[in-house]
């Protein structure tokens, strides 16, 4: 078994429970589940399917401003930007274009346009993207390719704590996160793709590529 985010091998065991087992990576800190505890594609889209993405949603806007707000402090308006996971409802995408952004969006089964990667963009938002990808260094190659030499990638995402707050996280409950992150696996990030971090607020990392 080796690292899904950066390869090393033999990572350690993290924590077991009913459901799955869960593996540190003893380079990178990633967290991860195995391929084989995967939910399937049709299993995966029917818990897609129940999230809540209303742009109406005060509350949601509200919980989007978290990775909104510290991303529109960095990046001219006008600019091109991308939302990337955007969901069944791209709530993000809209909220930057009120903000004058430029904005297409890309998820793999709510708006799969490849042509996204033929772009190049100012801005790239992942906003609870990221805990799903079951290849993360290859969709990070596709991120950091299309953003602009001084851009900025925001990737919001409930961070990994203590082992005993694991234990009992919620967010593992769902089967459909596979990768969990902390300070240290974005900042070998960072390092990797030569995108220095800054962190704005909790859960929120702002990578911008040199």
């Amino acid at each position: 078994m080796t690292c899904p985010l950066c390869a090393e091998p033999d990572p350690a065991l993290y924590h077991r429970d009913r459901v799955r087992t869960y593996h540190r990576c003893r380079r990178c800190a990633l967290v991860f589940v195995a391929p084989e505890a995967w939910l399937g594609p049709e299993a995966e889209r029917a818990r897609y399917d129940q999230h809540q993405n209303d742009p109406a949603d005060e509350r949601y806007r509200q919980f989007l401003a978290q990775l909104t707000v510290p991303l529109l402090e960095r990046v001219r308006p006008g600019t091109a930007g991308l939302d990337f996971g955007s969901g069944p409802g791209p709530a993000l995408a809209l909220m930057l274009e009120e903000a004058g952004m430029q904005m297409r969006v890309f998820d793999p089964i709510y708006a799969p346009d490849q042509t996204v990667w033929e772009g190049r963009y100012a801005c790239i938002a992942a906003s609870e993207v990221v805990e799903h990808l079951h290849e993360p260094t290859r969709e990070f190659d596709r991120l950091f390719g299309v953003l602009e030499p001084g851009g900025w990638l925001g990737v919001m995402t409930k961070w990994v704590g203590e082992h005993d707050d694991f234990v009992t996280w919620r967010y593992i409950r769902d089967l459909t996160h596979v990768a969990f992150y902390s300070p240290r696996t974005l900042r070998w990030i960072a390092e990797r793709w030569d995108a220095p971090v800054e962190f704005a607020g909790a859960n929120v990392a702002l990578f911008r590529k040199r």
